[in-house]
């Protein structure tokens, strides 16, 4: 099931939230392609969400400092631990390629899931009282 934006996940920042939209289109990509079994389209949006987590995790952590988050080392802590979460699962889904089970399909579409819904949900959306101090339209210089 794709995931659909909702303005309760919005942070407050135009930037991060237009992040946080592409990172779903693309997990909803993967999912297709779960769907379909085609690994080298899988392999390809896999490798894209990774860059753009990458991308996105730099980007917010940047964001977060200039408006005095004061929670960016765990911010970057976290950051740093869903891109190993989401390496190895990677891994651990393209070395199963050939035994891809419905369970197996659906707890790496979960995984991805609750990957960025709960970081958004349960982290990024706390630094939304110190973004909403600047205009949706913020970017550190």
């Amino acid at each position: 099931m794709a995931i659909a934006w909702r303005e309760q996940l919005s942070v407050g920042n135009n930037i991060i939230d237009v992040d946080h939209k592409y990172l779903i289109e693309i997990i909803n990509k993967v999912e297709v392609c779960l769907a379909k079994r085609d690994m080298p389209a899988l392999k390809a949006e896999l490798q894209r969400l990774h860059d753009y987590a990458l991308l996105h995790f730099d980007r917010e952590e940047k964001i977060a400092i200039a408006v005095d988050y004061e929670q960016t080392p765990g911010l970057h802590q976290s950051h740093q631990e869903l891109v190993e979460k989401l390496g190895k699962m990677q891994a651990d889904f393209v070395t199963a390629e050939q035994t891809w089970s419905p369970e197996l399909t659906k707890g790496f579409a979960d995984f991805l899931r609750n990957w960025l819904i709960d970081h958004v949900i349960k982290e990024d959306l706390l630094m939304k009282p110190a973004l909403q101090k600047h205009s949706p339209a913020f970017a550190p210089r």
